[in-house]
């Protein structure tokens, strides 16, 4: 072999060498990082939004230094208040007129001005009272006024002032060194009570008359999961008297039986008069109730990422996703709420807001069966929870922290108490697969923006979510899970549900949800129109001896709020939508529908003392003239004396004429639930849906979602493989990187500490 030859040989095998070499360290190298791109919008909105953005922090405490300096009376800290005290119960955003707002929005008139408003208790006076102020202008007060008449047509009394947690925790320590102390015997015997062992759970409302403030507490072990481990007792108190050592219990009830109180139970317990069912200590973690994994860790469930970044923005409180733009914000009593709704530049909703969740019980107990929780007087945006990244949303949504004031003279901050992410639903939004004359295939991914946040009221956890979709179609959800309500089971108990453990009733409920949706579909002034079909017979014209029969388009225009309020229960028609004074290019006036999914059970009976408290879950559409003076369906003080309503929705509904107005829809969706064996440990969300949707009809000359850039289409006559044909073809190169997972990290139990 000559010399040539051995050195070409080595030549080849240095290269062969450096190759493989190559080759392995490509094989280890970490996959690339995803890229961000911008979103395909700039978000150039110039700071309008903010007009409608929750108070700061610092206006909060602007506001609350104003009341303590210019009221002229003192203000105890809410958390310490008695009930004799006076005291600030809230301070929320004082939303401004939609005229005003309008004419600065589009017609370049002047910003309102930022004002708050003050809900105050005012114990320590001659006339006891609840009193709204709205306090402004902001950042900087310097005056404030009562609207409580103007708003409500007279004084709130006092009674029906929402519990503050100190009251509980006022009403915990009475239970705590006065009555249990009166049945020393029966509390260490059956109840094993030590002093921590026991939690307590309120009924509402309090009472069955205006005045009154006596309220059933239900008894359950204190372990996780609590909800669903009554011990049978129940002690109704009476704290109507604003002098806490007046105090006291009306009745007790334990076990089936009643008792004048924990005396009168004692001295049946110690002569044997009672009949006694000791329930089995539960472990602190609850046992059956404890929501820890049975099973160990497996392979991970699927994540979600965005190869390129966000496709939406989020910049203050205004959020930019392809065709769509609006403002969002968290009202202390009825939580996350939207405004300025706009697809392709132009408004289609002025306001979209939750208005109430209300629960109604049954039972054989007297707190299950007394109940009747209207969730906005506790507060379903000051129970907004903090969320848990890759559970409650995707881990890499983008997570908002939100500020409030309530029971406090200083502002609280919600750490990720609202989540925005955009999610691929897995499923197309529209497609077409042609295998006839030509042959192609188009279609569109359904990917849509959701904005959610979670309240956890008491057992119950309400996932409220607002979905934007690429067709112009929003739509308003909500998901109900946490822990069912329960009785202790006695008797007839099955009546009223399913045993759900040993001695634990699942006591039968509904919910009810209620929505607040002003469109202004081609302008504020819009008529309510509906569309539905009918079966006609006909002949046929080629052969007129057969007969024919086939649906026709029934349409009419529905002028009265009478002929607009339809009951929860009755036939509503199919197709009903807002109809602009405007039409598009096929001569059909442009229109957004409303759609509603519910399965609603029975609404409590009129004849109901109450029921005009909740007479907006009478309907489940009812839509009205918009007017400044009706800016919610209830309100909070509905709760505590609803028998005397200080809100009275069916008063809205009045015959006036809705043609060409402009127009609210107030939605009720709601579903009846029967706890089962399933609901233990809790509920699941799964079933436990309801909402709207709103849908452009004839609004737009063609489906919108055509110029979206999610589009594929490709014919057999094309390379499909090609990414200039088929986009999906460049997912092995576009989406092959590594997303950037922040670490996990949780503020939740930290969540109450104040600014």
């Amino acid at each position: 072999m000559n010399l040539k030859t051995v050195l070409i040989l080595l030549g080849l095998a240095l290269a062969t060498i450096f190759a493989l070499v190559c080759v392995l360290l490509t094989r280890g190298r970490s996959p690339r990082s995803c890229q961000h791109l911008h979103p395909e919008q700039e978000d150039m909105e110039d700071g309008q939004s903010l007009v409608f953005a929750d108070l700061t922090p610092e206006e909060m405490s602007q506001v609350v230094r104003y009341l303590q300096g210019k009221l002229g009376v003192p203000l105890v800290e809410a958390s310490r208040a008695k009930p004799s005290d006076n005291c600030i119960a809230s301070v929320d955003l004082q939303v401004p007129a939609k005229a005003e707002v309008l004419r600065f929005l589009d017609a370049g008139g002047a910003r309102p001005a930022r004002e708050a408003l003050a809900v105050l208790y005012f114990g320590n006076q001659a006339d006891p009272n609840i009193t709204e102020y709205v306090v402004g202008p902001l950042p900087t007060p310097v005056y404030h006024r009562d609207v409580t008449v103007q708003k409500y047509g007279g004084k709130v009394p006092y009674h029906r002032r929402p519990t503050l947690a100190v009251e509980y925790k006022q009403i915990g320590g009475f239970l705590k060194s006065q009555v249990f102390p009166s049945a020393p015997a029966f509390m260490q015997q059956v109840m094993e009570y030590d002093g921590a062992n026991l939690a307590v759970v309120t009924a509402a409302p309090r009472g069955f008359q205006s005045g009154d403030r006596v309220t059933w507490f239900v008894l359950f072990q204190n372990v996780s999961g609590f909800f669903v481990h009554p011990v049978g007792l129940e002690v109704l108190v009476d704290h109507s008297s604003l002098d806490i050592s007046q105090w006291a219990v009306s009745r007790v009830f334990y076990n089936g039986q009643y008792y004048r109180d924990m005396v009168h139970l004692e001295s049946a317990y110690v002569q044997g008069r009672i009949s006694v069912e000791k329930v089995r200590k539960a472990p602190w973690d609850g046992d059956f109730s404890s929501m820890k994994p049975r099973a160990p860790a497996a392979a991970l469930f699927p994540v979600q990422y965005e190869p390129q970044g966000p496709r939406y923005s989020v910049r203050n409180n205004h959020v930019l996703f392809q065709a769509w733009s609006f403002a969002f914000g968290m009202s202390v009593s009825t939580g996350l709420r939207l405004f300025d709704i706009r697809h392709k530049g132009e408004r289609v909703a002025y306001e979209i807001s939750v208005q109430e969740a209300l629960s109604v019980y049954g039972s054989n107990c007297p707190g299950g069966m007394s109940t009747r929780y209207m969730d906005g007087s506790f507060g379903l945006g000051r129970y907004t929870s903090p969320l848990v990244r890759g559970v409650d949303c995707p881990y890499l949504a983008t997570y908002v922290d939100t500020h409030s004031l309530s029971e406090s003279l200083r502002p609280r901050k919600g750490k990720a108490s609202l989540c925005i992410f955009e999610q691929n639903l897995g499923s197309p939004l529209r497609r077409h697969y042609s295998n006839l004359q030509s042959l192609y295939y188009g279609g569109l991914v359904n990917s849509a923006l959701v904005v959610r946040s979670i309240a956890t009221v008491g057992n119950y956890d309400y996932v409220w979510d607002f979905i934007f979709y690429q067709n112009g179609a929003m739509e308003g959800k909500v998901q109900a899970t946490g822990y069912p309500s329960s009785s202790f089971l006695h008797g007839d108990g099955l009546r009223y549900g399913n045993r759900l453990w040993e001695h634990t009733l699942g006591t039968i409920h509904t919910h009810f949800v209620n929505y607040k949706v002003d469109l202004d579909v081609g302008g504020v002034k819009n008529s309510l129109v509906a569309h539905d079909m009918a079966f006609e017979m006909t002949r046929a014209p080629w052969s007129p001896e057969q007969q024919i029969e086939r649906p026709r388009l029934t349409k009419k225009v529905l002028d009265t709020e009478d002929q607009a309020a339809f009951r929860l229960q009755s036939k509503m028609p199919r197709y009903i939508y807002f109809a602009a004074n405007s039409k598009n290019k096929w001569g059909h006036q442009r229109g957004y529908r409303i759609q509603i999914t519910s399965f609603a059970g029975d609404h409590i009976p009129e004849a109901s003392s109450m029921e005009r408290a909740i007479s907006w879950a009478r309907y489940q559409l009812a839509v009205t003239r918009r007017k400044e003076e009706e800016p919610t369906s209830t309100s909070i003080y509905n709760q505590n004396d609803p028998w005397t309503p200080t809100v009275t929705f069916a008063d809205f509904i009045n015959n006036e004429t809705i043609t060409n107005e402009d127009l609210v829809a107030w939605i009720t969706a709601g579903f009846l639930h029967i706890p089962h064996s399933e609901d233990i440990p809790n509920t699941v969300t799964v079933g436990n849906s309801v909402g709207f949707l709103l849908r452009p009809y004839n609004y737009y000359d063609l489906d919108p979602s055509i110029y979206s850039h999610d589009g594929v289409f490709f014919t057999s006559q094309q390379d499909f493989t090609a990414c200039e044909i088929n986009p999906l073809a460049c997912l092995p190169k576009t989406a092959s990187c590594l997303p950037n997972f922040p670490p996990f990290t949780y503020d939740g139990f930290q969540n109450m500490s104040r600014l």
